[in-house]
């Protein structure tokens, strides 16, 4: 059975909520393990801000890289039907080609660093001829003032938000845009039960 993906519980864990939306994403409730879960939220929140407070910086891109690396040697270990791929700087871009959009194409997830006021994470689920569909965690029921951004309010089980494709590779800190390219990070993930293969060389 699927379940509706999760709104974040604070300001902070959209990075472990995003994560978890993937995998409700890609997996039945009834075969998610609680030992991913237990993991996922003990090795992501990991960021200290400016005053040194723990946990109210989110999550950084280093958790992501070792979620992504944890993720596979698990599935080595366990048999269960997971595989991450993580991407960095100029490989995280959405073009014909690229990546993300074959992960996507072959029905599987990315966990992205994008802007939203501030860095942040959401889950990619799909692709339509307007753009990419994506879940975001943070909470909104206006919106947004650019055509490029729109709002999906009937599909709780994969997005909340369609947006261009070519919104994504802007460099400003824009509302879900990439950024900077040396802040890029994506965690790319596949249940490879139901996914096809993809094409990418990693």
């Amino acid at each position: 059975m699927k379940i509706p993906l999760l709104y974040q519980r604070t300001e902070y864990d959209c990075g472990p909520t995003s994560l978890l939306n993937a995998f409700s994403f890609l997996f039945d409730l009834e075969d998610f393990p609680p030992d991913i879960l237990r993991h996922l939220m003990i090795c992501t929140l990991d960021s200290y801000n400016e005053k040194g407070e723990a946990y109210k910086n989110g999550t950084s891109n280093l958790a992501m890289s070792f979620i992504a690396g944890w993720l596979n040697e698990y599935a080595k270990a366990t048999k269960f039907p997971v595989r991450a791929e993580l991407f960095t700087g100029r490989d995280v871009y959405i073009s014909e080609g690229s990546p993300i959009l074959k992960a996507l194409g072959a029905g599987g997830a990315a966990v992205v660093r994008v802007f939203l006021d501030c860095a942040h994470f959401v889950t990619l689920t799909g692709l339509s001829e307007e753009g990419v569909e994506l879940f975001d965690p943070y909470y909104r029921n206006t919106p947004f003032s650019t055509k490029e951004i729109k709002m999906i309010d009937n599909k709780p089980f994969s997005a909340n938000r369609l947006v261009a494709f070519e919104h994504f590779n802007r460099e400003d800190k824009i509302s879900y845009a990439f950024g900077p390219v040396n802040d890029r990070v994506a965690v790319i993930l596949y249940n490879t039960n139901t996914c096809r293969k993809p094409e990418i060389n990693v």
